[in-house]
């Protein structure tokens, strides 16, 4: 199957909520690597690569294990996977 690079730039409440940490704990159940990170401008970044439907699942399953509410808008753009990540971190 194709691996693919998903990046979501999340907009809203997103920082200082416990965001990255849930994020984290939502990747654990799925087959993915990658990275979410808070930005200056107050948005989260999240990079993830793996099977595109794996990660529309995950992408799912961050705005319903409760963060969904503090969401105002997320910026999806999708690429060929790099095979750049081991596992899924926060990074500070």
């Amino acid at each position: 199957m194709k691996r693919w690079r998903m990046q979501v730039l999340y907009s809203g409440r997103v920082q200082g909520v416990g965001f990255r940490y849930q994020t984290k704990r939502q990747a654990t159940g799925f087959e993915l690597s990658g990275t979410v990170r808070n930005l200056l401008d107050g948005r989260v970044e999240l990079i993830a690569e793996g099977e595109r439907s794996e990660l529309e699942e995950f992408r799912k399953a961050i705005r319903e294990c409760g963060l969904g509410p503090m969401i105002r808008n997320e910026d999806v753009t999708w690429a060929e996977a790099t095979g750049g990540f081991r596992g899924f971190e926060i990074v500070r």
